[in-house]
């Protein structure tokens, strides 16, 4: 396939990489060639520069927050943690929200045999309702993971048995960050009294 700096001046080259003389392209399909073609690189520009907007908000946020932790003799670099912003006429408003994503390691399963022995040791009509929570927390998806939250929810109920809290000290042990993502968002609102409203930088959104 011919590279399209080296197509031969009176030809096109097709999407087979066949070169056609120019004279056989209907002017039907030069115009829709250039109409892709244009606005693909008006989009690619775009992107271009709302990747650059996005690099430099997280900046200016992360410069911010560590301007402000300095005000009381902390030194950070400002790029971690959750952080809201608000104008100071309360019209604009920028979230930072940093989204851990968890994963288990091997303890969990220990966990989970330490709650089945609970559940077991237990009486069996409160039991019951226990064992759903639990087998529904521990299931798998189709790609063979366990959703984060529902085996956190088990770690937010108060059960005061000692092989329970070992069960949720060794969840607790299994846990760690794979990654982190980072969002911002942007606000405005005509007034202070107002809800927010979220400046969409999303074209399906607009």
């Amino acid at each position: 396939m011919p590279h399209p700096n080296t197509i031969p001046p009176g030809y096109w080259q097709d999407a087979n990489g066949n070169l056609v003389p120019e004279s056989k392209v209907k002017d039907i399909d030069k115009l829709r060639h250039q109409v892709v073609t244009d606005l693909c690189a008006m989009a690619r520009q775009q992107r271009d520069g709302l990747r650059q907007f996005k690099h430099g908000a997280f900046g200016e946020v992360a410069a911010l927050v560590a301007t402000s932790l300095e005000q009381y003799g902390v030194k950070t670099g400002g790029e971690k943690g959750n952080v809201t912003l608000v104008s100071f006429d309360g019209r604009f408003k920028v979230v930072r929200h940093m989204h851990d994503h968890i994963v288990f390691g091997e303890q969990l399963m220990a966990a989970k045999a330490l709650i089945d022995q609970c559940v077991k040791t237990w009486a069996a009509g409160a039991s019951d309702n226990i064992m759903a929570l639990v087998n529904h927390a521990f299931q798998t998806d189709k790609e063979g993971r366990i959703n984060t939250g529902r085996v956190l929810s088990l770690r937010r109920l108060d059960i005061a048995d000692k092989q329970w809290q070992a069960a949720m000290e060794a969840i607790a042990d299994s846990m760690t960050t794979a990654s982190t993502t980072a969002y911002i968002r942007f606000y405005e609102r005509d007034r202070a009294d107002l809800p927010w409203r979220a400046i969409a930088l999303d074209m399906a959104a607009l």
